[in-house]
Order: C-alpha cells, then structure tokens, then sequence
C-alpha cells in the first residue's frame, strides 16, 4: 500500500485514534527533536511512504543530494491475538457493522484490551525505527517528520492502525465476513433453497413479522419457580443499545422499521408466554 505524501490539512477536530496518535507524539520528553520533524513533513520533505506489510517505508529529503531511507514498525500481534481479537469482535454486532461499513468504533480499543493486547503503543519508546542518515539519536528529524505524516494517514484511513499490527483491512473484513457465515450456517439460517416436486427451485416466502417463530429466539426446557419470577418491560430495547445504523439514511431507515417490528412482535409474544 503507497501513500502520496500531502501538506498536512487546516486543524480540525481529530478523530480519537488521531488524537491518541498525536497525545503520544507529544508524550515524548525530548520535542525540539520532534518539532524539526513537523517541519520537514510541513516542508514536503516526505518523498514517499509506503506499507510493506506491517512496516511503514520511507524515502525523506534532508541535507545530503541523496534522500534518506527510513523504516518504521511495532510489535505484530500473534496469529492467535488476532484470531481472539476477530472473534470478539464477531460476537459484537454493531462493531461488525461498522468495520464492514468501514467506520472505526469509537471504542474498538476495548476490544483489544479485553484480549490483554493495546492497538496503540503506550510510549513512543515502543515505536521501533531505523534511518540511513548519520544522526546517532532516534527519532531523528526524518524519522521524526513520518511519525507526524502518519498521523494524517491514521485520519484518512484509521485501518492503518490495524496494518501495522499485523492485518490488513482486507484481511479483517473478510475473516468477519466468514465467521458471519458460520455463525448463520450453525444458527439454520443458511439452508439449502426448497425444491417442488420435480425438483426445481422454490423463491422462498420473505420472512416478515407476521410468520416469526418465537421458539427461534431462546429456549429453556427447565421448569422455574413462579415465586421467583418477575416479569418486568426492559428499561432499554436492544434497537436502543445499537442505535443509528452504519447505513444510508434511507436504508437506516427501512432496516430500523423491520427491526422494531420484529422486536414488538417478540417482545409481546415473549410477555404472553410468560404470563400463561
């Protein structure tokens, strides 16, 4: 993945992963170092940037007729970190939404702490770099100039972030959609389409409010003690917890109304079996 190097936008109000970026650069102890970096990436120093699976190359323009060649990396999570950080995220709806929506939830970094993992790195110690230039100290200012570029990079496209921990954004949408998959095939929605009797094709009826079978929504085959039991109405419907649907307004829309349908439909025929 090539990036064309750009002057930085009009301050605006950053996103958080933007923000958590910059709170990091500006974390750093030494910021003369990191200043005349700014500079050199306000200058267009940056000749280009690019990601090589999960390290950040770049050639920067300093003092000497040739540019300098740099690197820059983090520490890729485990094979089976990802593979528990997917499988969370799996089993949070709205987080799958977003990300096959291409939107970054506001609080995915939850995700990988719950996972004993942290999508940024705490100190910018933890950043590992390498330059060509004969500069002893690191960061140096070419290397000081590509960590401020790639903060504008994290605001175009905050999947970045993920790149330089091992997956792509490719590779995580198409291992949500696969487990996706598998959960509908395990749950019986994913059936092999009806056939007549000579065997031809049947469209399928639509499935709407009116034929919900409630016995697809839970289960319990133990007997409960009635003395134990209070039935009350939910203080918050899980349409509430979701809220706005990472869609086109008009599809937001027609999808919300199906799914409050589908709720009321439930949720009164949930009441009426436990009352009988």
């Amino acid at each position: 993945m090539t990036y064309t190097t750009t002057q930085p936008p009009a301050a605006t109000e950053d996103a958080w992963w933007v923000q958590q970026w910059v709170d990091l650069l500006n974390s750093y102890r030494f910021k003369k170092r990191l200043e005349r970096g700014r500079n050199y990436a306000r200058q267009g120093n940056i000749l280009s940037l690019e990601f090589k699976n999960s390290k950040v190359h770049a050639s920067v323009q300093g003092t000497a007729t040739e540019p300098y060649q740099l690197s820059i990396w983090i520490e890729r999570f485990a094979d089976e970190d990802w593979g528990f950080v997917i499988d969370t995220l799996g089993k949070k709806a709205l987080y799958s939404a977003q990300l096959l929506a291409g939107v970054m939830p506001d609080d995915i970094e939850a995700v990988f702490t719950s996972n004993g993992l942290s999508l940024f790195p705490f100190t910018l110690a933890d950043v590992n770099s390498k330059c060509s230039c004969p500069d002893p100290k690191n960061p140096c200012k070419h290397i000081a100039a590509v960590y401020y570029q790639l903060g504008d990079f994290f605001r175009e496209d905050p999947f970045v972030l993920f790149q330089l921990r091992g997956r792509t954004k490719e590779q995580i949408l198409d291992a949500l959609r696969q487990q996706r998959q598998q959960a509908m095939a395990q749950a019986g929605e994913v059936t092999a389409a009806p056939t007549d009797a000579n065997d031809s094709p049947v469209q399928p009826r639509p499935r709407t409010a009116s034929t919900v079978q409630v016995a697809d929504f839970w289960q319990y085959d133990v007997p409960l003690d009635s003395s134990l039991v209070v039935i009350t109405p939910a203080e918050q419907t899980v349409l509430e917890v979701i809220g706005d649907l990472p869609l086109a307004a008009t599809e937001a829309q027609i999808v919300m109304t199906h799914l409050k349908t589908l709720y009321q439909a439930v949720a009164q025929q949930a009441m009426m079996t436990a009352l009988s």
